[in-house]
């Protein structure tokens, strides 16, 4: 992948940690199996139980889009 930038690839949470954005998971391109706030791909590689633990939460409480 490219060089990343901050606002269209990652941003920094309040707790000093980076973010990646649905726009830099569309460009690698696939599910990486981490859980990822962010995730375009409806967590298909992150293993069960957690999978759906993760879209339960995406849909009581979906990520805000940032930059």
């Amino acid at each position: 992948m490219k060089d990343l930038t901050e606002g269209l690839h990652y941003y920094w949470s309040e707790d000093g940690l980076i973010v990646l954005t649905e726009q830099y998971h569309l460009e690698k391109g696939y599910c990486c199996g981490n859980g990822c706030r962010h995730c375009p791909y409806d967590f298909e590689n992150v293993p069960e139980p957690r999978r759906s633990e993760l879209a339960e939460q995406r849909e009581n409480n979906p990520p805000a889009h940032r930059p």
